[in-house]
């Protein structure tokens, strides 16, 4: 197989011979020749090309037929997948046309070319502006994209021993081969959150851990090569990866991975003799603004209240999910998102085949850690019933975001902002269907109701871990530096005690992001699993009207996060509102619209999103100047509205 995939990468990265020249022949002396206008000439070259492509798309997708009817004859028993996988597929190559081939290579190359640049061009650059490595680096990786790898040795593991089942071909193929082996190693136990009996997820260690996601899928690779080129190496640059699906405490507890963290940072400091840059993305900036809290508490890090101010010079926030993701709520409610709920009905079929929305609940309800990113702030934040901060004006949006999650009641036509109370927190069983619930909820209540229709062990950990409320007294803040629930919320819990540190936000805009949904209520869930979904997202509805897209209700944001998560704590929270930042903490931000390269599948060096904006040349060049002692040439940019959205945020300095 890996033959098969180098000749493959291979053939469609030659480049192709030059034009031949026409087989036809001279006419022949006397022979009739009939003259043909240049136009008609350049319609007929036009029809060829079009030719060529359909027989390539033809060729393709004959290819893929033979992919899916092998992969249904496996569920029925027909083939057997495993007999496919030393199946030697070189001839596959022989038997195409060769015309196909030469097309897809033509193809591939030119869009290669379009957006071919080097990765190591933004470190270059800065190289010969003088930019040299100055502070040690230690990256902390976001959501799901850290590998997890297997060290258990019980009979049933050993297959996967040292093999990763997150972030590897070795974790789609026991997907693929054997699924239930699978969701057993990357689930967690439902009482402790810790692991399952038998079991032994570890997180990767090293750049290894977060530089790609699979082969070919890079993730933080860029950000090392563009370090490396000004003098970066393994001796002042550090990942830090974690397990993912563990809640902040258990990351502790089981991994002491807070105080590995603190390690590594008063290390780096020792042996350099300069503070620390810390580069976190995502659910990475959660982490690190927990650990800023961790690492001075008298009865956890004891690092004291000026342990960041000695040892942290800068902290750049990538992305930063501070106020939690909104696509996160019908993640655990119901296993669905914007990403499936766009798909069309044959993949749809595929995909609830493969990976039902129980399933997909199941096992994220089973990793406390992405209940971390549940959103925060509540009403004062994402808005009520008729009016939300980030509500723009007609045309351009006809109805408020408040309404965050909407449901169809039958036979009736939908409506916006209605009002009904919010349904019981009260702890049912799994048999209890309870009221039905309000067509229209709020972002505060629809939490309330995640809970309300989730299994009391999943109630249990979010409650335990977690608080998605907002301090609005000084007293607040102070007491709340003892409760750790708090410590990722940053309208719960103010910055550390460090004048000295440097906050720098940088985060992608101008890609539609989910902001709300219209739900259906199902009144018989039924389910083998012990998961039962109550409710599913009415991929039927589409209104352009009220903005609404296969029931996704979309705002502004980076494809994942909300502008008002990325962006409010950085342009305001932390700025005007004292409380959040006694010590006077310097902010800067820096927004990127998405500018995505047409022919890039990536967004090329231009992209806004929340994933590949780490491939951006210009945040590259951001990273790079803070990290070589450079940050203070870097001016603010403010591209969106969220300065003015976040005056409108129902929180205030003296309250």
């Amino acid at each position: 197989m890996s033959e098969l995939r180098r000749r493959i990468v291979n053939v469609f990265r030659e480049t192709p011979s030059p034009l031949s020249t026409s087989r036809e022949s001279t006419p022949d002396p006397g022979e009739e020749v009939q003259l043909v206008p240049v136009s008609k000439l350049k319609n007929l070259s036009t029809r060829k090309s079009r030719k060529r492509r359909n027989g390539l798309i033809f060729g393709l997708g004959g290819v893929f037929g033979i992919i899916l009817a092998a992969f249904f004859a496996n569920q029925q028993d027909v083939i057997k997948l495993e007999g496919l996988m030393d199946l030697n597929l070189d001839s596959l190559l022989d038997v195409l046309p060769a015309g196909v081939v030469k097309d897809a290579k033509d193809i591939t190359k030119a869009e290669r070319d379009a957006v071919n640049y080097d990765s190591f061009m933004v470190g270059l650059h800065l190289q010969s502006q003088g930019i040299r490595a100055h502070h040690p680096v230690i990256m902390i990786p976001g959501v799901i994209s850290t590998g997890l790898e297997s060290w258990s040795t019980d009979d049933k593991s050993r297959p996967y021993f040292r093999k990763r089942l997150w972030g590897s071909w070795s974790m789609m193929k026991a997907l693929v081969m054997d699924k239930a082996s699978w969701k057993k190693h990357i689930m967690l136990d439902r009482d402790t959150g810790l692991d399952p009996s038998g079991v032994k997820l570890r997180a990767a260690q090293g750049f290894d851990a977060a530089d790609f996601f699979i082969t070919g899928y890079w993730i933080w690779s860029k950000v090392l090569e563009n370090l490396a080129t000004i003098g970066y190496d393994p001796t002042n640059a550090f990942t830090a990866a974690y397990d993912w699906r563990l809640s902040y405490m258990n990351l502790e507890i089981r991994d002491h991975y807070f105080t590995r963290l603190k390690s590594y940072i008063e290390v780096a400091v020792q042996t350099s003799d300069k503070k620390v840059v810390l580069a976190s993305h995502s659910m990475g900036s959660q982490v690190l603004l927990y650990f800023m809290k961790w690492v001075e508490h008298p009865s956890y890090g004891k690092g004291g209240s000026s342990w960041v101010n000695d040892h942290v010079d800068s902290w750049i926030n990538i992305s930063g999910c501070m106020l939690g993701a909104l696509k996160g709520v019908p993640a655990v409610l119901s296993g669905e998102m914007k990403d499936t709920a766009q798909l069309n009905a044959f993949a749809v079929y595929g995909l609830e085949k493969f990976l039902s929305k129980e399933e997909r609940a199941e096992l994220f309800r089973a990793m406390p850690g992405i209940s971390s990113m549940l959103p925060k702030g509540g009403d004062a934040v994402w808005g009520n019933l008729t009016w939300a901060p980030d509500d723009d004006t007609p045309p351009r949006q006809n109805n408020t975001f408040g309404p965050f999650l909407n449901f169809r009641q039958p036979a009736t036509p939908p409506t916006t902002n209605s009002t009904a109370t919010p349904p019981s927190t009260k702890d049912t069983d799994n048999d209890d269907i309870g009221t039905p619930p309000p067509q229209n909820l709020t972002v505060a209540q629809s939490l309330t109701y995640l809970l309300s229709q989730s299994e009391p062990w999943y109630r249990s950990q979010v409650l335990s871990s977690y608080s998605h409320g907002v301090a609005h007294t000084r007293s607040a803040i102070e007491h709340n530096e003892n409760d750790p629930r708090t410590w990722l919320n940053p309208l719960e819990a103010r910055l550390p005690l460090a004048p000295s540190l440097k906050i720098y936000c940088f985060y992608g805009i101008g890609k539609p992001t989910e902001r709300g949904y219209w739900y259906n209520q199902h009144s018989h869930p039924s389910s083998p699993l012990s998961t039962q979904l109550r409710a599913s997202i009415d991929t039927t509805f589409s209104s352009s009207a009220l903005g609404v897209d296969h029931g996704v209700i979309f705002g502004e944001g980076d494809g994942t996060v909300n502008l008002l998560s990325t962006g409010y704590m950085c342009a305001h929270g932390w700025r005007n509102i004292s409380r959040y930042n006694p010590a006077g903490v310097k902010v800067k931000t820096y927004e990127m619209p998405h500018e995505p390269d047409r022919f890039s599948p990536r967004g090329g060096p231009n992209t806004g999103d929340h994933v590949d904006i780490l491939g951006r040349s210009e945040m590259n060049d951001l990273i790079l100047r803070i990290a070589g002692g450079a940050g203070e040439q870097i001016e603010e940019k403010f591209v969106s509205r969220i300065r003015e959205i976040s005056k409108r945020v129902k929180i205030f300095d003296e309250e």
